[in-house]
């Protein structure tokens, strides 16, 4: 029991994270479709939220890897915890217009990548202290994520149907709070052990370029995490627009909930299950399979069936899904040496948050044009042709190769960075 407590800490985290922001995500967009009814506005909101992202992603990988993996989290989750309970605190004064819901939407969308990306840089530090293996912590951890977001979806439409859109905020703050209390009492270092004091030397800047040049030179890790993006691009829209414009105009935010937390379950199952595929498959093969399987699932879901039947497509289209982001853990934590780990996670998220917002604003006003459907149907075309291309790009033969990049385990100040990396 003692052995594991990191590991029971770092994912209760992990889970409550998960919790705050899908409920979140689904209760925004909902706040502002019933103040003006307008998709192309919530659109808006979700290319707003995702600004702050792209800025701060890099900074907060760096600052990860100096200030300390613990300190970010308990200190993002804190004022993520402080920005929703602003919702009903000024709601309760009167003073929540559509303007000042997209100003907190944005001041939250600040903190978010920090406690993210802080959880990630955990990982192989509690794998270690509670003897599990790496592979198994990652699709552990990926996987009660997802859980959170089974429940968050479910907790946001619940409470949208009986308290009401602002007072859900509530469970977001009591869910943020509690993340940070159980980081706070882990026993792990704060700091990767590796090269810290040239870590803490560098300006955040500086750490930032070269943690996106590291990850470059690294051509398999680059081109998987470029078609990750443009997967963001083409289907994020389908969680944060077009499915709560579909639901909205049916008035029915239960069913809505179902089906982001069918895909939720779906990806939870599939992030578990990474340790089983990762002893019996490629890491290539993994990819493809995900990105095709995830194409043909998302088709009967862009057909618009009644609520009861997009489940199932939408169940399987998240555990398709689910191996992906514990193989790009994965290969992070092989090829890269742990002191990087915070700058290449930053980055990675930061190129994420940078693809979501396009396509929630192209799809904002794609929708008002066209309807929700031809929309989904675009968005299904465009997820067949990532998954043609990855195919037949070599460089992702690449990934299977582990002997490229820096394993976690290097020592040197040198090993796997690039020339301009500052050595002690």
């Amino acid at each position: 029991m003692s052995r594991r407590r990191e590991l029971y800490l770092l994912e209760c985290a992990n889970v409550l994270g998960g919790v705050a922001n899908s409920l979140v995500m689904v209760v925004i967009p909902w706040m502002i479709l019933e103040r003006t009814g307008s998709p192309a506005t919530a659109g808006l909101a979700g290319a707003l939220t995702a600004i702050p992202g792209i800025l701060v992603a890099p900074l907060v990988g760096a600052l990860v890897d100096r200030i300390g993996r613990r300190a970010i989290s308990v200190g993002s989750d804190v004022f993520s915890a402080v920005s929703v309970l602003m919702f009903p605190v000024l709601n309760w004064l009167g003073w929540l217009p559509v303007p000042v819901i997209l100003g907190l939407a944005l001041l939250g969308a600040v903190f978010d990548p920090a406690g993210y990306t802080a959880r990630k840089a955990l990982i192989p530090d509690v794998a270690d202290a509670s003897g599990t293996s790496r592979d198994s912590v990652n699709g552990l951890h990926e996987g009660l994520f997802m859980f959170g977001w089974i429940v968050g979806p479910m907790a946001g439409a619940l409470g949208i149907a009986t308290i009401g859109s602002v007072a859900t905020m509530w469970v977001a703050f009591v869910a943020f709070a509690a993340a940070a209390v159980a980081v706070q009492v882990m026993r792990v270092a704060n700091r990767a052990s590796l090269d810290v004091d040239t870590v803490v030397e560098e300006s955040s800047w500086r750490s930032a370029r070269a943690g996106l040049h590291v990850l470059v030179k690294d051509r398999p890790v680059w081109m998987i995490t470029l078609v990750i993006t443009a997967i963001t691009f083409v289907y994020m829209p389908t969680e944060s627009v077009l499915l709560p414009v579909h639901f909205q105009a049916l008035d029915q935010p239960q069913a809505f909930g179902l089906v982001v937390s069918s895909l939720s379950a779906g990806a939870m199952l599939g992030a578990f299950s990474y340790g089983y595929v990762a002893r019996r498959l490629g890491r290539r093969q993994i990819a493809l399979t995900v990105m095709f399987v995830c194409a043909v699932a998302y088709f009967p879901i862009a057909l618009l069936p009644a609520p009861a039947l997009m489940l199932v497509p939408a169940f399987i289209c998240g555990l398709a899904w689910g191996p992906m982001e514990p193989l790009l853990n994965t290969l992070v934590q092989e090829r890269f040496p742990a002191h990087q780990h915070g700058r290449v996670y930053g980055v990675q998220l930061s190129l994420f948050y940078a693809a979501a917002p396009l396509g929630q604003l192209v799809a904002g006003v794609a929708v008002e044009g066209w309807g929700v459907q031809p929309v989904l149907m675009a968005v299904s075309v465009g997820l067949f042709a990532v998954a043609v291309v990855s195919a037949v790009v070599p460089t992702l033969r690449g990934l299977d190769d582990t002997g490229r990049g820096s394993p976690v385990g290097a020592t040197t100040a040198d090993e796997g960075q690039p020339e301009s990396w500052p050595v002690k």
